[in-house]
């Protein structure tokens, strides 16, 4: 299982108060865990990735075991921790302002 932490406003969306556990089928990449999370939770498709495309969101950024890993591969295996549940897969919304 694959802890999954959203930011506030999509964990209200998706009515969870903490962590989310995903089961993923297959190799576990950025792309098959935003799968599950989609399927389970199919009020926030289009939230994280847009819908056609299935790209990042702008405004959000995706960290993992101290490491950004917004700009990696959707394909990309995610991080043994993250795989084995030691280490959740962020969710961060970015912050801008002068």
């Amino acid at each position: 299982m694959i802890r999954l932490v959203l930011p506030f406003h999509l964990r209200t969306l998706a009515s969870v108060q903490d962590e989310i556990m995903l089961e993923v089928k297959g190799t576990a990449t950025q792309a098959s865990l935003l799968d599950a999370l989609e399927a389970r939770y199919p009020m926030l498709c289009g939230t994280v990735r847009d819908h056609t495309s299935k790209k990042r969101r702008p405004f959000l950024r995706f960290y993992a075991c101290g490491e950004d890993l917004s700009h990696q591969p959707p394909d990309a295996p995610l991080p043994d921790a993250v795989i084995g549940g030691r280490e959740p897969f962020l969710v961060i919304g970015s912050v801008a302002g002068g």
